[in-house]
């Protein structure tokens, strides 16, 4: 089995770590840069940073928040947010960021996709996915990708752009179930294997971890290869050390 990753998300507002429900009704959390140096010292195998009303608010990401945490990471730092552009990205780049990612940008032009990964290589490229559950009869996909933090309906599958994500160029995918986010009662797991099982790179399941089983059931059932998690670990309820014990004590090859 391949080592599973443990992510911490560091989802970012006016410079401070927030977390909601459905991607809505946030609090704060944390200074991003006291959660980063924890996290690192707690084992985690990368960090996701996420300016998640970059794209809702028509800008670029805070690049100040950014070399903050920069200055003070220790393992693979991944940034998304605002990133529309090569240009984006390099800046990252020469900031110290070790991979972008990107999400409405990539649903309004897939073929940044490809430059990029040709550009910058696969292994610095990761495309978010966020997608939600339809009832029958409204006309949409059951499992759709919704774009701008949640808020605008594409009309897209899921799986189907997965595939195509993959097919241009993408390293790995972040999906992340609108439904679940923040809920804690679990990843949506019919959404993170359909996806898993329908691509060969790895995909980190995303939105919902409320308990260890949750993380265990994201890597069994869903067939993740990574599982990010946010309110957890923000609020102390599990440590990174804590997943991983968990995780190693289950058959799961984890990084210790």
């Amino acid at each position: 089995m391949n080592v599973v990753r443990i992510i911490p998300c560091l989802d970012v507002k006016d410079g401070s770590v927030v977390k909601g429900i459905n991607f809505v009704n946030l609090r704060d959390a944390r200074d991003p840069v006291e959660a980063a140096e924890a996290y690192c010292r707690e084992g985690a195998d990368e960090l996701v940073f996420l300016d998640i009303f970059a794209t809702m608010e028509s800008r670029k990401t805070r690049f100040e928040w950014v070399k903050r945490v920069c200055e003070v990471v220790t393992v693979p730092f991944a940034v998304g947010g605002g990133i529309a552009s090569l240009e984006d990205m390099q800046s990252l780049f020469d900031l110290g960021v070790s991979k972008v990612s990107i999400n409405t940008a990539a649903v309004r032009n897939p073929e940044l996709i490809k430059a990029s990964s040709n550009k910058f290589g696969k292994d610095r490229l990761v495309v978010a996915i966020d997608g939600r559950k339809n009832s029958p009869g409204t006309g949409l996909p059951r499992l759709e990708v919704v774009v701008k933090s949640g808020s605008e309906s594409t009309g897209m599958d899921v799986v189907d752009w997965a595939k195509r994500v993959e097919a241009l160029g993408a390293g790995e995918i972040l999906l992340t179930s609108k439904d679940a986010d923040g809920t804690k009662e679990g990843y949506d797991l019919e959404m993170t294997r359909a996806v898993a099982e329908a691509v060969k790179i790895p995909v980190i399941a995303s939105g919902g971890a409320g308990k260890l089983e949750h993380l265990y059931e994201a890597v069994t059932i869903g067939k993740a290869s990574a599982v990010l998690a946010a309110s957890i670990f923000h609020f102390g309820e599990i440590s990174v050390s804590q997943a991983k014990d968990y995780l190693a004590k289950k058959g799961i090859s984890v990084r210790m």
